[in-house]
């Protein structure tokens, strides 16, 4: 059940998109809207797709334990969500400057 990744850090990825949704609070407008939800969704999308793959990674080595699979699905999950948001802050910070100067 490589699902299993997604399901407990969903809770800590809502967390995390709500955080980078809010913060800063302005400007608010509709290309930081849609800027965000693009980030989100790309985040979420790669985190799963991540998820898939550190799975099969970890189920193709026959020498380690049932947990592992489950273990290495998880930190590829966290780490490609944290990648992406960590990217479009400073990816927003620009483009929202350049849209207002």
């Amino acid at each position: 059940m490589p699902y299993l990744a997604i399901i407990l850090f969903l809770p800590w990825f809502l967390l995390l998109g709500t955080l980078f949704w809010l913060f800063p609070r302005q400007p608010r407008t509709t290309a930081r809207k849609g800027f965000d939800t693009a980030a989100l969704v790309i985040a979420f999308v790669l985190s799963f797709l991540g998820m898939q793959w550190g799975y099969a990674l970890g189920a193709a080595d026959a020498g380690a334990g049932a947990i592992w699979k489950q273990v290495v699905a998880t930190l590829v999950a966290y780490g490609a969500f944290l990648a992406v948001l960590t990217m479009a802050v400073p990816l927003r910070t620009w483009w929202l400057a350049r849209k207002r100067g």
